[in-house]
């Protein structure tokens, strides 16, 4: 990222050349607004592993066509297994399941934008209009889950991209999923910014009471003008918070994310959220520091520049000061929570909110003693 840090300090000094300009050269292709509407990158830069890079200009002749907006287009997709492994200290699990690939949400900050790139695609607006699923995710599960020796543990979903985002409502990959969790009373944590969670109550209910089931909405701001621009196809605030409460009287454990949080622009916003969630039924809470990790960036650069172009200068200076001078700093036990007297401030923030509204007085342990493996595809079946 540190071509973009020279081409910020670059385009002040000079003067002559807009900020927003330099950006667009180094993250690549300029999108026309009319294209992009409803989305949240504004730019489309090629993937880092392709061979060129594509780069629209006006050649003086007029010849430019109008290309049709971006669509959103989804794809199968055929995986041989479907539960992946981590070995971060970082996070609380060692296991998760994405039943797709890229998301429609389209969070302009979204730290898992860079992924695309092994696809071919941009980690810009391809990554929110080419989505790919994999309808085959609740068999391979059954299967994952007959293997001799498996041993179970959490299996968290929501981790990478959401599995309730709107594509969702038609492929219903994720209910699927939930039905074979429930059926070999398996744990799962659930991360969501969808309302559309609600929908799967039935079954969560029921894992719930066997303390098989936990579900956490992310929740970034309250500012429904600044949700929408940040993260234009997810629920609103206000669904979010009404789905913690659903969930929370349907007897299932619900818990806010507060992230990530972007310093200069939502940090002000931390004890308001929690007690918005506290009130709705929220009985833990997390955070997350804003991550701008290889492509993520300049993405997320442009689109400040495009809807904030005043605090610019102010959100970027908060990041590099808890990221060690740089956009992002990839060090485990540094990367989700950010270094630094800033990262510390908002630290303590946080935990002294928390701790006046009663959150995090008891942390919910899903159970994996009531785990029933499948049987076998070579196992003999019993008879009357």
């Amino acid at each position: 990222m540190e071509p973009i840090a020279r081409a910020d300090v670059a385009a002040f000094r000079k003067g002559g050349v807009p900020l927003a300009n330099a950006l667009i050269e180094h993250s690549g292709v300029r999108i026309d607004a009319e294209r992009r509407r409803g989305r949240g990158a504004g730019v489309n830069p090629s993937g880092r592993f392709e061979p060129v890079s594509r780069h629209v200009f006006d050649d003086g002749w007029e010849t430019m066509e109008e290309l049709p907006p971006f669509k959103t287009e989804v794809q199968v997709e055929k995986p041989r297994t479907i539960i992946t492994r981590n070995e971060s200290p970082d996070i609380s699990f060692d296991r998760s399941i994405n039943p797709y690939r890229g998301c429609e949400h389209g969070c302009v900050y979204c730290f898992a934008r860079p992924t695309h790139a092994y696809m071919g695609l941009s980690p810009g607006l391809d990554f929110e209009s080419k989505l790919f699923a994999k309808p085959d995710a609740a068999k391979l599960l059954e299967r994952e889950l007959a293997k001799e020796g498996y041993q179970p543990k959490i299996i968290a979903i929501g981790t990478n991209t959401d599995p309730y985002q709107p594509i969702e409502k038609k492929w219903r990959i994720m209910r699927e999923i939930l039905e074979v969790l429930e059926a070999y009373n398996h744990p799962v944590g659930i991360v969501t910014k969808s309302a559309l969670v609600a929908r799967d109550i039935d079954i969560l209910s029921r894992m719930a009471e066997k303390g098989l089931a936990k579900v956490a909405l992310s929740v970034t701001s309250l500012d429904r003008t600044l949700a929408r621009t940040m993260e234009p196809r997810a629920a609103t605030p206000p669904k979010r918070l009404e789905t913690i409460r659903k969930l929370a009287e349907a007897g299932i454990p619900a818990s806010v994310m507060v992230a990530p949080i972007v310093p200069g622009l939502t940090d002000q916003e931390i004890e308001r959220i929690l007690d918005s969630a506290r009130a709705a039924g929220a009985r833990e809470a997390g955070y997350v520091i804003l991550r701008l990790p290889l492509e993520v960036s300049p993405i997320f650069k442009d689109w400040l520049l495009r809807h904030y172009p005043d605090r610019y200068r102010h959100v970027l200076s908060l990041v590099r000061s808890m990221r060690g001078g740089k956009d992002y700093d990839s060090e485990w036990g540094k990367r989700m929570k950010g270094n630094g007297p800033y990262a510390w401030q908002i630290g303590r923030r946080f935990e002294l909110a928390a701790r006046k509204l009663g959150l995090n007085l008891e942390r919910t342990k899903l159970r994996t003693d009531l785990f029933k493996a499948p049987k076998g595809a070579g196992e003999q079946l019993m008879l009357l």
